[in-house]
């Protein structure tokens, strides 16, 4: 053995978070050549490891700048360092192959197509021009093709393609952008792309650029072309032609759902909706989620047809984030074709998204008129994420999934491994181990066996990928959960104690505490408002005020109930939940309400006979439903076509006169306390009276319900002391009532707890689970 040289010290690090799949050992070797440095660097299933060797000052300024510039996409959550005795034996630095080992790393998300790879891709000179797969160690899919931790090529979904030589020279070269990018290829190695047609639109079979040339065509004939994308295909069509998008709409049953729109390019972006700059950023970065934005009620661009977002002031856009989108625009000099499309999921109503391309080809006939495919695998499904950006410029994530999964979040406080399976709608599983937490993607809502075998693959990707094993399984209270059912199948099935059972709004208020930080030692005032939540006292919450911790709730306040006709089919009719609310408030129901022209004779005679004798009549204190009765109230929405649909058109009326009147309509507070709606009903009743338009009425509702929020926390502070509020539930997705209740409470003293990076809807609904599970005691402890 070499004797060390004098002055020369090794030092070994080990690299925890997201550090594979991001180019982290070479930019390692990079730096560690910068300061003529020997060792190695290697990957293993605990993140990465790196010996170092050389002069003392050489070493501390090679272990500065890896913490404080790590690659573009590398989340670094700790750094520890351990001296060794200095060896000579190492000639110079090298990349060591992964070490196959039991631990736990992290893996990145999805990554939109990085600058340099788009410039590769317009390049007639380059070898990757027009390639429908460019990528490199900055961009590109990670989750959806990655089967196994390690990540490494063999534990992909890129595995069946060899390397050609030029692909394997730059993977091995620790100076090239490729170096270690598991899903390098080129136009002769990588997956190709195919297009297929149904009979009667006039295309033939085709392959690689033709395929594309093929697809852009039928585009610009308002044809509907399936797209296969990162996590699942899509449903494409010009945005700007009405029969198109209509044609969509029906053969999807969307009813007046939004289409989701994807520009050619961030100009497009701006001549179709309003831009302010943290929507530019949340547009371009790295996740390319769909942005909620103000439609431009004037466009001076493309003019996007009315039925993409049908009586919404806000359209969902998103940028291009595959090489496959960026060539569906096309590149310069190509025929001119839509510069805006509809990118929706491709399933149908209430199934999950296709993935898979034979399925595609069943479960999407009759909705596309091609499918424009390719041949590298889809390891796990991940539709687009969404999210709004408030005026502040922080944002708000209604759905987290491509883009985001499986970035992990710190916990607050350590848990032993326990998976949470979230509810029934917008479901989203959770995973967590230690201080480390990490959502699944999006899965919809849990109805049919489609959707549940989808969310056991979910679970089994993510475990993989995670290496956790659930000792504890957390659910939702409710007796008929779909989600719950499950957990508990899934308990059996691994041989696990019955799920812990967490009440649907003290999930939602720990999820918020959760995402701040908050280890539980003190309880927050949790403002829990949406459409349905299981209480204690078997009714329907949803209008809840609760003093919580981790470890239980006290039920503070809530909404005053009333009916729900029919239950959870009542939902779909706003115009009849809007006469119970009147029923329960005493309040006569006037010939010439629009609730009362929306019901026919016999339904309204039906409806005052079951309220009459409570016939399927659940009591209800939901926040949600008495958004959908003041909907129907004023005219906005009387029959649901899908979830919160009645609670966006009030929204969409409110907008119109925020600013034009500053009215509100006061809610009584009675003892218990309980927010009692009938003086806000008599109030919005009058006003329509007096042909007080409907905007105002909405606005006024809004302003109203902030109001009654105010006054409960404040209620709460005077007997409690506490001082901190959570505003959760899928209610604070309406950015008017969210933006309003944070002004008040904040100019009254409190610190309010708002979702960002977890959705406040039943998106979130997991990571709250979670959090109350593991404060319950173990039967081995008590003992």
């Amino acid at each position: 053995m070499t004797a060390p040289a004098t002055g020369r010290v090794r030092r070994r690090l080990t690299v925890r978070g997201t550090v594979q799949g991001v180019g982290f050992r070479p930019h390692v070797h990079r730096l560690a050549a910068e300061h003529a440095l020997t060792g190695f660097v290697g990957n293993t299933a605990d993140g990465v490891l790196i010996e170092v060797e050389g002069p003392m000052a050489e070493v501390e300024l090679f272990c500065a700048r890896l913490a404080e510039r790590p690659p573009p996409l590398a989340a670094v959550t700790g750094i520890g360092h351990e001296d060794l005795p200095a060896t000579g034996t190492d000639d110079a630095f090298t990349i060591q192959a992964t070490a196959h080992t039991t631990g736990r790393t992290q893996l990145p998300p999805d990554t939109a197509t990085c600058a340099d790879c788009l410039r590769e891709l317009a390049d007639p000179a380059d070898r990757r021009h027009r390639h429908p797969f460019v990528t490199c160690t900055h961009c590109g899919p990670r989750f959806t093709i990655a089967t196994a931790m390690p990540y490494d090529r063999a534990a992909t979904t890129m595995a069946r393609f060899p390397m050609c030589p030029s692909c394997a020279r730059e993977y091995g070269d620790p100076l090239d952008r490729r170096f270690h990018a598991q899903p390098v290829a080129c136009p002769d190695c990588g997956p190709r792309l195919s297009l297929v047609a149904a009979e009667g639109t006039g295309a033939r079979p085709a392959r690689d650029a033709d395929a594309l040339t093929a697809a852009r065509a039928l585009l610009a004939q308002g044809r509907i072309v399936a797209v296969k994308g990162l996590g699942g295909y899509h449903l494409a069509c010009d945005a700007t032609d009405t029969r198109a998008v209509t044609t969509l709409r029906a053969r999807k049953e969307r009813g007046g759902k939004a289409f989701a729109v994807m520009c050619a390019d961030l100009a497009t972006a701006g001549r179709v909706a309003h831009l302010t700059e943290a929507a530019r950023a949340a547009l371009t970065g790295p996740g390319r989620p769909i942005v909620l934005l103000r439609a431009r009620t004037t466009p001076d661009g493309p003019r996007l047809a009315d039925e993409i977002a049908p009586g919404s002031p806000h359209i969902g856009v998103m940028l291009p984030y595959t090489p496959v989108h960026t060539l569906l625009f096309g590149l310069p000099g190509d025929p001119p074709g839509p510069r805006a499309l509809v990118m929706t999921s491709g399933n149908r109503s209430g199934e999950p998204i296709v993935t898979d391309d034979a399925e595609a080809l069943v479960r999407l006939a009759g909705l596309a008129d091609a499918w424009l495919t390719h041949d590298r695998a889809i390891a796990a499904p991940c539709d687009d994420s969404l999210l709004r950006v408030r005026p502040d410029g922080t944002a708000q994530l209604l759905r987290r999934s491509r883009g985001y999964v499986p970035r992990p979040l710190t916990l607050p406080v350590s848990v032993r491994p326990a998976l949470a399976v979230g509810g029934d709608l917008k479901n989203a599983l959770c995973l967590a181990e230690d201080d480390q937490a990490w959502f699944g993607p999006h899965i919809g809502d849990m109805g049919d066996l489609a959707t549940l075998d989808a969310a056991r693959r979910a679970e089994a990707h993510l475990a993989a990928l995670t290496g956790v094993t659930p000792r504890l399984i957390a659910a939702d209270r409710h007796p008929g959960y779909h989600s719950t059912a499950h957990a508990r199948r899934r308990a059996t099935e691994a041989a696990l104690p019955e799920p812990v059972t967490v009440q649907h709004h003290h999930a939602h208020i720990a999820s918020a505490m959760a995402e701040h930080g908050l280890d539980g030692t003190t309880p927050v005032i949790g403002v829990a408002f949406d459409g349905t939540g299981y209480g204690d006292d078997g009714t329907v919450w949803g209008g809840e005020i609760l003093l919580a911790d981790y470890t239980g709730y006290r039920r503070f306040a809530h909404l005053v109930p009333a009916p729900l006709p029919g239950g959870d089919a009542g939902v779909a009719n706003p115009c009849r939940q809007a006469l119970a609310r009147l029923w329960a408030a005493g309040l006569d129901w006037a010939p010439d309400l629009p609730s009362v022209v929306a019901c026919t004779e016999r339904e309204l005679a039906a409806l005052r006979a079951q309220l009459d004798r409570q016939v399927a009549c659940v009591p209800t204190s939901s926040m949600g439903r008495l958004f959908d009765a003041v909907s129907s109230l004023t005219g906005a929405c009387h029959r649901a076509g899908h979830e919160a649909e009645a609670a966006l058109a009030l929204e969409a009326l409110a907008l119109a006169a925020r600013d034009a009147d500053g009215g509100e309509y006061a809610f009584g507070i009675a003892h218990g306390p309980r927010a009692d709606p009938a003086p806000m009903l008599r109030a919005l009743l009058a006003d329509r009276r007096r042909g007080v338009p409907a905007p105002v009425l909405a606005a006024r509702f809004h302003r109203g319900v902030a109001g009654a929020v105010a006054e409960l926390c404040r209620r709460a502070r005077a007997e409690t002391g506490l001082t901190t509020v959570a505003l959760t539930g899928g209610v604070f997705a309406n950015a008017l009532l969210e933006e309003d209740s944070t002004a008040r409470l904040t100019a009254d003293g409190f610190t309010v707890l708002r979702h960002g990076q977890v959705p406040p809807n039943d998106g979130g609904l997991a990571l709250g689970q979670l959090m109350v599970a593991a404060h319950v005691p173990r039967p081995d402890r008590a003992r």
